[in-house]
């Protein structure tokens, strides 16, 4: 079966003008923070997953790091958690395990963290989570972008198997 997602390559780049437009529209809404797009599609060079500060331009936290934004997959991916993706992934895969992805996203984004903040900080895992797993989208989005996440690791076994896809009769 080919892959029902377009190639997709790392980068680590600034957002142009365009880019920031081009979130705004995905997120329908202008960005609160600085970001850098770190995964694009290859065919378009189209943001597919961006990492933000780990704090808003008026200082508070945020704790989604990597952001799914790009389409198809955030569709695709949305359409697996309606299948019941995030109760068959904690099932599958073990609450421990996901428990240290998210101390090793955590580790990550407050390293970002500006030198001697003593503000408000960002807390829990990926997409701000404590326990579990809340929303495959971030967890994807860090696993595109290079992350060692083994929940995105299973969203992308699924979804190439088909599991986004609309056309799919459960």
């Amino acid at each position: 079966m080919p892959d029902p997602l377009p190639p997709v390559v790392l980068v680590d780049d600034a957002p142009t003008a365009d880019d920031v437009a081009e979130v705004a529209r995905l997120l329908g809404r202008r960005p609160g923070g600085a970001f850098t797009v770190v995964v694009r599609h290859a065919h378009d060079r189209s943001p597919v997953v961006i990492r933000n500060e780990p704090l808003l331009d008026d200082g508070r936290p945020m704790p989604t790091r990597y952001w799914l934004l790009g389409e198809p997959e955030r569709t695709m991916v949305s359409r697996l958690e309606s299948r019941g993706g995030v109760h068959r992934v904690e099932d599958e895969i073990g609450l421990d395990v996901i428990a240290a992805a998210h101390d090793e996203y955590r580790t990550e984004r407050d390293a970002a963290l500006p030198e001697g903040w003593d503000g408000p900080r960002p807390s829990a895992g990926v997409g701000g989570t404590r326990v579990g797993v809340k929303c495959l989208h971030a967890h994807y989005g860090w696993y595109l972008a290079g992350g060692d996440d083994p929940v995105g690791r299973w969203v992308a076994d699924h979804l190439a198997a088909g599991d986004g896809d609309r056309e799919r009769i459960d």
